[in-house]
């Protein structure tokens, strides 16, 4: 009961908020029934400023009253940015440039939190443990110095908020109640999944709050890319790392979005573009691994140049299936090939078979043409992809969430390149990482190679025929009563059969094929014999 009476009233407090932000009244009210109509209506009463007609939710009231509301809404809100599929497009743009506005908290309860997680005292950890130079409301980061055989050196320090675990839990509690009283009671919402989305949303908040998992992407990413130049991320100090507290490598560099900061350090902007849209198609092509939240925040521009992207809280992956489909989308894309573009999503399973394929391609065309010829600064590969996912859903292509993610991510570092240089071309920067990906993994080398696995795979097969022909001696043994009785092998010969082959998982898969191609040869024989 009172969980109930606590999630009514936070659910008035959120809508009375959103309301006076002007974001309720931002809604559009076609297609809604009386009640909700009358709801919308009595929200411009209370709204601190009328929306013009067609304006669509403004970010500016979006961001304040998420931030009015407290830290947890504005996670809620940094989340629903990455799910346009959810949103709509233009509330998760809307979403994007949500930031933390919090305060920090005591520099004494950072100490605290860092001994109790590491068991060990402050001084014998750090040479000095210096203030804020950052706060979110997850976690703050500190500057500290560390001694090493080589002397001394900086790290950044990230300790997560105390007492944070027990607020967002009693906070999601609260969500989970407005999503099953949202869905309850307002059909229409049903298709957006609320709950489904508090529950994403309660996981994902589990894994950014234990600082290991960013650090295990640190150092994912970091051997992934040990080859490249020009990017790069943060070592990790793994001695000073744990569930609550996350040192890395202190990053001397200049942050994107102080582009006349970077221009007076003599920065070429345009480079420093491209260097961060090819290596994000580098590391999601190549990789299958992705930083998902890189906004200029969350890159610096080294001295030298080199790109350094920090806060890996969010990242995305995609299976070779998915890797491929992208490289082979923005390639078709590049090349005006709309019918390969169509039969893409067809052979990867998005679309279903009852589709037209031509009909597809039709469609992809009316979204391909438009781009070509245009100046630099109008063409946007995000906008291609977000125009994509809204024409597939006319072909009944379900929505993939790591590809809605790194669509999502796209937009993102598109924004991140055009702030560095206006007329920046992506396609043009796209287009050496996407080829390079097509012919390592579809040109001739990329045969060559999947032909020498296959024969590699036969190899391994026929070492194993040897141990396997046990198995087909057992059926032979077995085959009188087969004939005479029908197909049944019991439980004895089951266990004998894996016993007796030593194979394990994979063996026994091959020999239960032998025994299917022995069954189909005897039968074969006895048709043709009677």
């Amino acid at each position: 009961m009172a969980g109930t009476v606590r999630g009514t009233l936070a659910l008035v407090r959120a809508l009375f908020v959103l309301a006076r932000e002007g974001v309720v009244s931002s809604l559009p009210v076609e297609g809604l029934g009386p009640g909700p109509a009358l709801g919308l209506r009595l929200a411009r009463l209370v709204s601190r400023r009328q929306p013009r007609e067609g304006e669509g939710v403004s970010p500016e009231n979006l961001s304040r009253a998420l931030n009015r509301l407290g830290p947890s809404y504005v996670k809620l809100g940094q989340f629903l940015a990455t799910r346009p599929d959810i949103v709509g497009a233009r509330v998760a743009t809307a979403l994007t440039g949500l930031q933390d506005r919090v305060p920090p908290f005591p520099r004494e309860a950072a100490i605290a939190a860092i001994e109790l997680t590491l068991g060990r005292r402050i001084d014998d950890l750090f040479v000095e443990f210096g203030e804020i130079v950052g706060a979110a409301s997850i976690a703050q980061v500190h500057r500290a110095r560390v001694l090493t055989p080589e002397g001394t050196r900086d790290v950044a320090v990230k300790v997560v908020r105390p007492g944070v675990r027990a607020q967002f839990r009693r906070e999601l509690d609260t969500f989970g109640f407005m999503a099953r009283q949202l869905e309850r009671f307002v059909p229409a919402s049903r298709r957006l999944r609320p709950v489904a989305v508090v529950d994403t949303l309660a996981q994902s908040t589990r894994i950014e709050m234990d600082l290991r998992l960013e650090a295990a992407a640190l150092s994912e990413m970091g051997e992934n890319i040990a080859e490249d130049k020009g990017f790069r991320v943060p070592a990790v100090d793994w001695e000073r790392t744990g569930r609550d507290v996350l040192a890395m490598e202190w990053v001397d560099g200049i942050k994107m979005n102080n582009v006349p900061a970077l221009i007076a350090a003599g920065h070429d902007l345009e480079a420093l573009g491209v260097a961060v849209v090819q290596n994000f198609l580098r590391h999601a092509m190549r990789d299958g691994f992705f930083h998902a939240d890189m906004h200029q925040g969350n890159l610096f521009a080294a001295p030298d140049g080199t790109v350094v992207a920090v806060d890996l809280g969010i990242v995305g992956r995609l299976s070779e299936a998915s890797k491929r489909f992208l490289a082979e989308i923005l390639y078709g894309f590049i090349r005006r090939d709309y019918r390969r573009v169509a039969e893409i999503h067809f052979e990867a399973g998005y679309v279903p078979r009852g589709q037209d394929v031509a009909s597809f391609a039709q469609a992809l065309r009316a979204i391909g043409e438009p781009i070509h010829g245009q100046p630099a600064e109008t063409i946007s590969m995000a906008h291609l992809l977000t125009l994509l996912f809204e024409v597939t859903e006319l072909f009944a292509m379900k929505a993939r969430p790591e590809l809605v993610l790194l669509q999502k991510t796209m937009v993102v570092v598109e924004g991140v390149a055009r702030s560095l240089n206006p007329r920046f071309n992506m396609w043009v920067a796209a287009e050496p990482v996407v080829s390079d990906y097509i012919l390592g993994e579809l040109g001739p080398a990329a045969k060559l190679r999947d032909a020498g696995e296959g024969i590699q795979a036969i190899l391994r097969l026929a070492h194993r025929l040897p141990e396997a022909s046990v198995g087909l001696e057992i059926l032979a043994r077995e085959l009188p009563e087969l004939i005479e009785n029908g197909v049944r092998i019991n439980d004895d010969t089951l266990v004998e059969l894996v016993k007796d082959t030593k194979l394990g998982i994979i063996s026994s898969h091959i020999a239960q094929w032998l025994t299917a191609l022995a069954l189909l040869a005897i039968a074969a024989a006895l048709l043709t014999g009677g």
